[in-house]
């Protein structure tokens, strides 16, 4: 996040598809040695997280950079969104190349089965490092660090230096509400979805089907996330009231997804179209709340670079997400207490954000100073 703040989108963008090239490329190399193929492949998921503040950072200072500030949140949300589509991808790629071991149960499989399993599995590794470098080569040939005039006031505006960014972070009470208002339900979320499959797994929903709701709950959220943020560019002022909305709806669809996995206390229905709908909704609202997340933080403590701003929230949201898979770990036979987790984040989160004070300072300064 420093170096895209100091030296441009172009040497981040190039150093961040470089790390993941060669995190990809580590992951393929076939050695014999099991010991030494797994230390290159932690070597290579290294290289890749390093590359991931970047993928996840980076859209609002590319919004800033490069659109007006009638346009600065629809690119925000495209940007952000664009990754998650990725993950949405992700959540079909498996299933549906790598079969299970054996249906949704953890049996281990036949040796024959296994094989098939495991070269199915370097299939897809074969697959992403030939992407990843087809991005590379693309970034290389042509991406401009900024464009020739900049798009808004706020563009050209000077930051904040790094030590008094941290210190204004750290002190403003504001965003360290709506910093945490962001980081635990979207880290719980982000660790809820990963194992979504073995969430499922005890009401007898196989790992194709998971994944076909991860894939529709993401790709719903990109659609509304976008769609939310064009209507905040038009009517301007209005994100508080949209993170509202969004998460009173988060708050009553894992409620029901909850209720729902306990139906035989609760005796409310356990079927497809119930955990469907319920998974779905519930990635929709979150999902789409990223974008307005990511606008309302750095209207909130302009002139602090964007990228040290997205960078402090989503280190929060990984933490959160990595203190829950810690606890999954030892946790792991009965996993009604990580559903739990879901409505009790939402809820806190949309109490944060009623007591929050929002403002609007990087857009008081574009209007004002344009006019």
């Amino acid at each position: 996040m420093w170096l895209m703040d100091k030296r441009g989108l172009r040497v981040t963008v190039l150093l961040t598809s470089f790390l993941m090239v060669l995190g990809t490329g580590l992951r393929c190399i076939p050695v014999s040695d099991l010991m030494l193929r797994r230390r290159l492949i932690h070597g290579g998921q290294m290289l890749n997280g390093l590359a991931g503040p970047t993928v996840m950072n980076a859209a609002p200072f590319l919004s800033t950079t490069w659109f007006s500030a009638d346009e600065r949140a629809t690119a925000t949300a495209i940007a952000s969104m664009l990754s998650y589509l990725g993950g949405a991808c992700a959540f079909l790629v498996g299933p549906l190349v790598v079969p299970a071991p054996n249906g949704t149960s953890p049996l281990l499989a036949a040796e024959s089965n296994r094989a098939h399993i495991k070269d199915r599995i370097e299939t897809v590794l074969y697959a992403e490092f030939g992407v990843v470098c087809l991005i590379f080569s693309a970034t290389l040939a042509y991406f401009p660090p900024r464009p020739p005039l900049p798009p808004s006031v706020a563009a050209a505006s000077q930051r904040l230096s790094y030590p008094r960014s941290f210190c204004r972070l750290l002190s403003n009470l504001r965003f360290l509400m709506i910093a945490l208002a962001y980081a635990i339900p979207l880290g719980v979320f982000a660790g809820w979805s990963g194992v979504l499959d073995l969430i499922l797994t005890p009401v007898h929903v196989s790992q194709v089907d998971a994944g076909w709701i991860g894939f529709w709950s993401i790709v719903g959220g990109c659609v509304v996330g976008i769609a939310m943020a064009r209507f905040a560019d038009f009517i301007r002022g209005m994100l508080k009231l949209i993170l509202l909305l969004l998460f009173s709806g988060a708050t009553l669809s894992s409620t029901w997804f909850t209720l729902t996995c306990l139906n035989s206390i609760t005796h409310l229905p356990l079927t497809t179209v119930t955990l469907y709908a319920s998974c779905i909704l519930l990635g929709v609202f979150l999902n789409s709340s990223v974008p307005i997340f990511f606008e309302l933080f750095v209207e909130t403590v302009y002139p602090v670079p964007e990228g040290i701003t997205c960078g402090v929230v989503t280190f929060l949201s990984n933490m959160f997400m990595g203190v829950l898979l810690f606890f999954l770990t030892f946790y792991h036979t009965e996993l009604s207490w990580f559903n739990w987790c879901l409505p009790g984040s939402c809820l806190l989160s949309l109490l944060l954000i009623l007591c929050f004070r929002e403002s609007y300072d990087r857009l008081y300064l574009d209007v004002v100073v344009s006019v």
